[in-house]
This record gives structure tokens, sequence and C-alpha cells, in this order.
């Protein structure tokens, strides 16, 4: 698995149809407001060239994509929390989520209602974030009423974790994101971690505009790059409807019908793109005749903990890493002629694997 990321945003701002579209799950999309009822999920494989060379050299018999999970829930509206709408009692349901994307909608279209009547971008935004922080309040005073309770035995740890669930309460009182709030050392670190608030998660913007937008200027997409800027979040800009096309289209197809939009890439490679990027993903591969695989890490993971991702015996055996960069398999076109080169490189504990190494783990048990 790549990584997962939660779908939110008001209803009608094209969180279903881009959903549709992305992971062709089939997920219902109407104009009109609360459609989605039960979150949908759709896994989705990493679109990645790299892949197909391994496999045009190599010719497995398997080949394992690495691959994202999208999960897309009702549409929030103002006072979700407080029984409006459906999208709040939906939400547990990305508790778990490394990311969240956040579908704001930036194109005007008279014959698909608004919810709230006209577009606003920064009002949107400020709405679904409102809801997050009070669904993280709602988190947070369950464990801190659970600690104090528990505190009264006069446990001195347990009087710091209420105290700390205290802090963090406040903190989401005055309207602002958990991932503003300070934590002061490694115990409090970990209760944090526990706690999946929403409002910590990183975040992406998908702005849906028109596609005669998806070039020209927008200013609703400027206000919503204003907002992501200070609180560096990434953007995406994409057509959902444009999205839904590639997706009706054969694979073989679709370059061409993006070339004759003038885009370089689809709207599902520039979330992807963007989502590794925020958090701060690479890929690496194992190759070899039975199997190409694609393996997603943090950066800077050490060759050790990468080989863990593909089995705990390898990381508690791990001996050393043998190492190919891509680009030199690319241009030289097989395993032979880059050891041939004295290209293929040994590394050991202290390396950290790189976006694009090919790697072969050795290791006892």
């Amino acid at each position: 698995m790549g990584f997962t990321c939660g779908i939110v945003g008001l209803p009608n701002v094209g969180k279903s149809t881009l959903f549709n579209a992305i992971t062709a799950a089939g997920a219902e999309a109407a104009n009109y407001p609360f459609c989605t009822i039960d979150p949908n999920v759709g896994v989705v494989t990493v679109p990645d060239q790299r892949v197909n060379r391994l496999v045009e050299i190599f010719k497995p018999g398997k080949i394992v994509p690495t691959t994202i999970e999208f999960l897309d829930i009702a549409g929030l509206v103002k006072g979700a929390s407080k029984g409006e709408g459906l999208g709040n009692q939906f939400l547990s349901h990305i508790r778990n989520v490394d990311a969240i994307a956040h579908v704001v909608r930036c194109f005007d279209d008279p014959n698909l209602v608004h919810v709230d009547g006209s577009v606003n971008p920064q009002r949107d935004i400020e709405v679904i974030e409102t809801e997050l922080i009070l669904k993280d309040l709602e988190t947070v005073e369950k464990k801190f009423s659970d600690a104090e309770k528990r505190a009264k035995s006069g446990d001195k740890k347990t009087k710091q974790e209420a105290d700390f669930f205290l802090r963090v309460r406040t903190h989401l009182s005055t309207g602002r994101l958990a991932r503003y709030f300070s934590v002061q050392n490694d115990a409090e670190n970990s209760w944090m971690r526990d706690l999946h608030l929403l409002t910590r998660k990183p975040v992406m913007y998908v702005c849906n505009v028109h596609e005669k937008d998806l070039l020209a200027a927008n200013r609703y997409v400027d206000q919503v790059r204003d907002i992501a800027a200070k609180e560096g979040a990434k953007v995406a800009v994409v057509s959902a409807a444009v999205e839904a096309e590639v997706a009706e289209l054969p694979e073989e197809e679709r370059s061409h019908f993006l070339e004759g939009l003038g885009l370089k890439e689809s709207g599902l490679n520039q979330v992807i793109r963007e989502g590794y990027e925020l958090l701060q993903l690479i890929t690496f591969f194992t190759a070899g005749p039975k199997e190409v695989h694609a393996w997603t890490l943090e950066r800077g993971t050490a060759a050790p903990q990468a080989a863990g991702v593909i089995h705990s015996d390898f990381e508690q055996g791990f001996i050393r890493a043998e190492i190919i960069r891509f680009a030199d398999l690319d241009r030289l076109g097989s395993e032979s002629a880059v050891k041939e080169n004295g290209l293929m490189k040994v590394e050991g504990r202290e390396y950290s694997i790189q976006d694009g190494d090919i790697v072969f783990f050795r290791f006892n048990v």
C-alpha cells in the first residue's frame, strides 16, 4: 500500500465524481446533497512508467505496483457535528488515513447548486475545518474524561496525561487546528499519535475547476493557493468532469486525450504526485524474472527498515543492500550491463534508500 487518503468536502463540490473517476469504484454521484451515505472505498494503482520499463527489462512472471486507497465520505455541512447533514457520523472512517484530500469547488455553474448558495473557497474551507475541529474535540473530550478519572488514583504519569489532553482540548476550543499544537516530549508525542486527530493530518487541497480553467487563471484557485501557502499544504487543480471522461477511455487513448487538452498528466497523477510530496514518500523496487514489485517508503528511511517493509525477517537479519539506480538500468538495459560497468553499489545499515532504487537485500536469519 502506498498511502491512504480520506476525501472530504462540502456536498456538490465534485467529491464523488472525482472519486468515481480516479477509482472506477462506481460511487453514486448526483446533483443533490448527501448522495454519498456510506463511505466509499477505492484502491488505485500508482501510475509509474518505471514499473513498465522494469517489466520490459526483466520480463517477470508477476507485477506488483504500489497502490493508494481513497475513502470518500458524505459531504459535510455547517453544523454537521450537531446533527446537520450526514457527513459527521462518518468522519471516524478517515481517522486512520495518512492524509486528507479536501475537495474545494472552484467553478461557477447555475445548474449545480451550492449548499451555501454561492462559491466561496475560503468560507467553504473554514466550514470543513470547523467540523473537523469539532470532531477532534469530541475525541479529545473522551480521552480527557477517561484520563481524569484514572488520575484520581494519584498516579503522576496519568495526571500528566490528563493535563496534556486538557491542553489539547483548550487549543482546539479556540478554533485552531491540531497540527499547530506543539508537543513537548516523547510521551506527549505518543499520546498525540494515539488520538489520530483529523486536523493534525497533512492536507492537500484539490481544486475542482471547469475544463476551460485547467490551464487558465482562476480567482477561486488563487484563494485556495493563498490558504495552502499559509498552512504548508499542497494544491492539485483538476476537473472532475475531465477525469470522468478520461476514466471512460481505453488506457492507450488517455494520453492523447489529455494532450489534446494541453495537459501533461491526469488529475489522478497530479493528486498522487502532490500526495507523495506532502507525505515525503518515495518508491523503491525489487525486480527480477519472478517479480517486479514497487514499494512505498518515507524519504530518509534506512536500508534495514526498508527491508522490513518487505518482511520483518529481512530487517532483523539485514546484512547489506545491493543497489542499482533506475537511471543506470534504464540507460544500459540490463542488470548484467550495470554490474559490468561497476554501477551496482553495496550499501550498509546507514544507507538511506533513494527514490527509484532497485534493491536486493542480503539477510541472514
